[in-house]
């Protein structure tokens, strides 16, 4: 086979929505205040039960029911993430022994926010390269574990949820070269760190950062893929705040494209946020099968990683 392609797509989101007059009652905050500067309108709050393992799990389980797959096929799972509190089992295990599969090599990867690219990107490559032929790709967080609650500028950001794709084998390639990197100097602009882990990040910064060096890493995203970009169909960027996702997607050039907004009303969700996201545009028609569309995630240890897709 000479690439792969998406085939189907899923996701779960916990039934808890938090709202920005309910968060005003916590902290020092207003939906005001909330709506203009990160465009967050509502998020959800997962369970004591709703586990990291869990919710990548639903998300998955959708996807392969979608897929026409058995669970036999699948021998690749992914699982991006960085909020899964155990070290051993990993995630991606967890998911495997909850779905039932066989014998698929497990993985999880943690690039933050961009964790999703990553992870569909190197299941493109281990398809290319034989080592695979159906994959499991999750991105999945529970980020108000790792949330400081009374931190008015991190706690009004956050969601739970998680996205799947299954990515097979294909004689027409349907996922582009991955263009990714990172900024290591500012590393430190985006955290989860010490015991108990609590998220932080300097939003100035991170903010300059994307709205300025982005665009133009983007648009070689869609060069890499022979796509121009008022050819895109939609494009899908880690839905870190409104006023990023905008500005980011306009300078872009992509015209024509549905221009993913589900942070609005789902929140910051991390290595989540471009699954959920896409499988929601897709799953009310918002994107025609076989068109192209932009994934891009960014964010933690200032890493990022893109690919044109094909709509499943």
């Amino acid at each position: 086979m000479s690439g792969s392609r998406v085939i189907a797509l899923g996701h779960y989101q916990p039934a808890t929505v938090l709202t920005n007059d309910e968060l005003a009652a916590m902290v020092d905050t207003s939906d005001e205040w909330i709506r203009s500067r990160v465009g967050i309108h509502t998020r959800r709050i997962a369970g004591p039960d709703e586990t990291v393992d869990a919710m990548a799990s639903e998300a998955a389980a959708k996807a392969l029911a979608a897929s026409g797959l058995d669970p036999a096929d699948v021998d690749l799972v992914l699982v991006a993430t960085c909020t899964a509190v155990d070290r051993s089992p990993n995630t991606a295990a967890r998911v495997a022994a909850r779905l039932g599969l066989p014998a698929p090599a497990v993985m999880d990867v943690n690039v933050v926010c961009s964790g999703f690219t990553h992870a569909l990107a190197s299941a493109d490559h281990a398809i290319r390269a034989g080592a695979a032929r159906n994959a499991l790709v999750i991105g999945v967080e529970k980020f108000t574990d790792v949330v400081d609650w009374t931190d008015r500028s991190t706690c009004v950001l956050v969601g739970d949820g998680a996205g799947a794709a299954v990515v097979t084998a294909s004689d027409e390639p349907g996922i582009g070269p991955v263009v990714w990197g990172s900024v290591p100097d500012m590393g430190h602009a985006v955290r989860i760190e010490g015991t108990p882990s609590r998220f932080a990040q300097e939003g100035q910064s991170v903010y300059r950062w994307a709205t300025t060096q982005l665009p133009p890493i983007a648009r070689s995203v869609c060069e890499r893929a022979g796509v121009a970009p008022e050819e895109l169909a939609a494009v899908v960027l880690h839905q870190a705040n409104l006023r990023i996702i905008e500005p980011v997607a306009r300078r872009i050039g992509a015209v024509n494209a549905v221009i993913a907004t589900d942070v609005t009303e789902s929140g910051n969700t991390s290595a989540a946020s471009i699954p959920l996201a896409l499988s929601k545009l897709v799953e009310r028609g918002a994107v025609p099968s076989g068109a192209p569309v932009l994934l891009f995630g960014f964010g933690g240890n200032l890493s990022y990683a893109g690919q044109v897709i094909r709509c499943p």
